[in-house]
């Protein structure tokens, strides 16, 4: 079982990278804390793995800590949640608001993330509650600065990417970028996965 790939930072996206390690390009799937996690680092990056494996797909997801991970597996170990859906939450809040929120049973918080109805949101809580223990500080987000047409073009292809249309992506970053001209990539992609 691979734990980690540790190499040099390739191709980074909002919901993918790419990292050479012993002349073999691994492309992982990330959430939005990892990719604000690795925007710091200019070549060399660590992502610690999840392997995940079907008959018909083989896909490694990545994150930039052990606890993010920690996370991640918690989850899919809920009924009804898979890995896009994991995925998916780890990308509109932080480890430490997703603990948070299934401490305090704040339903209508967890509720709030695509994919996730009453009864999931419920299961969650009365599966996890138990067993999260609340996590240390979360990593501080790293603004992007690059021009503004560049970054709208990353958060379509990334929440097109987690299975959004492009009308309706393209209709929410508009609005979006209205309300809050200059926010970096994962700000706007926070704030479309609240609308879609």
């Amino acid at each position: 079982m691979i734990d980690y790939i540790k190499g040099e930072l390739v191709e980074l996206g909002p919901t993918e990278a790419v990292i050479e390690a012993g002349g073999i390009g691994y492309s992982i799937l990330i959430s939005l804390q990892s990719f604000s996690a690795l925007q710091e680092n200019k070549g060399a990056a660590t992502l610690y793995i999840h392997h995940y494996l079907r008959e018909d797909e083989e896909l490694y997801y990545g994150f930039a800590t052990k606890d993010e991970r920690t996370l991640f597996r918690l989850l899919i170990s809920v009924s009804g949640i898979g890995a896009n859906t994991a995925r998916m939450m780890l990308s509109s809040m932080t480890s430490d608001e997703i603990r948070d929120s299934i401490i305090a049973s704040d339903v209508n918080k967890i509720k709030s993330i695509k994919g996730i109805g009453l009864k999931t949101a419920q299961r969650l809580i009365l599966e996890l509650k138990d067993k999260i223990v609340k996590g240390g500080a979360s990593d501080a987000s790293i603004l992007d600065t690059r021009p503004g047409a560049e970054i709208m073009e990353e958060a379509t292809t990334a929440l097109v990417m987690l299975g959004f249309t492009k009308a309706n992506v393209n209709k929410a970053l508009e609005a979006i970028n209205k309300e809050h001209p200059g926010a970096s990539i994962e700000e706007l992609i926070k704030f479309a996965l609240k609308r879609l």
